[in-house]
């Protein structure tokens, strides 16, 4: 049960198990935090946009982004919600749900200095639900518990949310958000752009094709490769389905044969893969970050761009940082609200 706080504002902190589901509450928005004493960076607050001339105040057309919240990745993480606000017809529409593995006051600070305006709520995500079914992958920063929180979407989020976009922390959006919001599912349980023209068979190892039973669970399907950095969620058709479940049996699997190589996309791709609903490539330009194991540059893909998205090895904050960033580095730059401006994004 859900007792909201007395005043104006709350956030709900969500505290998962592995068993149980149970909500606390806390200050949302609107307090003062004490100045940060971890080493969190301090940001610059962020302008208050009105882009559109009618925008709904009905909650039931709010639009629910999930993000993780880590201080590694918070730099990212601001740029990702300052993309969204300035391209969205209606920001003062958009409701932020953050995901952390521990409570962080001078985190929370942050948001509320940053996004003094932002609706969001946080949720704790129990770590602990996962650290046994983390297989070591071929990249450290993909064995984080917190990658795969997105797995747990269903069970973290309150009931009012019935649809959700997950977006990794590592991108920006250059379109309204909106337009990506309101794909028709028809029916399934997860949009994302699909890629059917990569090697699927390099997701898994020999030892999964060899094996009948196993490669068997594409039978009947087309499975295309699609990135989890960028999803719509029918997260009512996610609990009724019992999705979180196929998953980690997949996960179990590969603590007894290691059929995969890479993080929590593999056990995704096994479960969902020639059955979601595919949308525009616009919509995840991924791979900036570089290949996974050298993080070498790569050029933007042909075609329309919605969604610039920095998956693999690479960085944009760090390249730009060591002051040897990748040619599309520059283009995340002007949202990055550490330390001078690169330009005002006030239009």
């Amino acid at each position: 049960m859900v007792v909201p706080l007395s005043g104006s504002l709350s956030f709900l902190l969500l505290v998962t198990t592995a068993t149980t589901t149970t909500f606390a509450t806390g200050i949302r928005h609107g307090s003062i935090i004490q100045k940060p004493s971890s080493g969190v960076p301090t940001f610059r607050e962020a302008p208050k946009f009105r882009n559109g001339d009618v925008c709904s105040s009905n909650a039931s057309e709010r639009i629910h982004i999930a993000i993780t919240l880590d201080a590694n990745y918070l730099r990212g993480t601001m740029a990702v919600v300052l993309s969204v606000l300035k391209h969205s017809t209606c920001p003062e529409n958009m409701e932020f749900h953050f995901l952390w593995g521990k409570y962080d006051p001078d985190v929370l600070r942050s948001i509320n200095t940053t996004f003094p305006y932002l609706n969001f709520r946080v949720y704790r995500f129990d770590t602990n639900r996962v650290r046994g079914k983390i297989s070591r992958s071929i990249r450290q920063a993909l064995d984080q518990p917190l990658n795969y929180a997105r797995i747990y979407l269903a069970n973290i989020l309150p009931p009012d949310v019935k649809r959700v976009l997950y977006l990794d922390s590592d991108l920006v959006v250059v379109d309204d958000i909106m337009k990506l919001w309101e794909v028709d599912l028809q029916g399934k349980v997860l949009a994302a752009p699909e890629y059917c023209h990569a090697n699927f068979t390099q997701y898994f190892t020999d030892l999964f094709w060899l094996d009948k039973e196993l490669s068997g669970t594409f039978k009947g399907r087309h499975p295309c490769y699609f990135n989890t950095g960028v999803m719509v969620v029918d997260v009512d058709k996610w609990r009724q389905g019992g999705y979180t479940d196929k998953v980690e049996d997949w996960m179990a699997m590969q603590k007894q044969k290691r059929i995969y190589t890479l993080g929590s996309l593999p056990p995704f791709l096994l479960v969902l893969a020639g059955n979601i609903k595919a949308v525009h490539h616009r919509w995840n330009q991924h791979g900036l970050g570089g290949d996974n194991i050298e993080g070498k540059c790569r050029d933007l893909h042909p075609g329309p761009i919605s969604l610039l998205h920095w998956s693999g090895k690479g960085k944009p904050w760090l390249r730009l940082d060591s002051r040897k960033p990748c040619a599309v580095d520059h283009l995340w730059a002007p949202y990055d609200l550490y330390g001078s401006p690169v330009h005002s994004l006030e239009e």
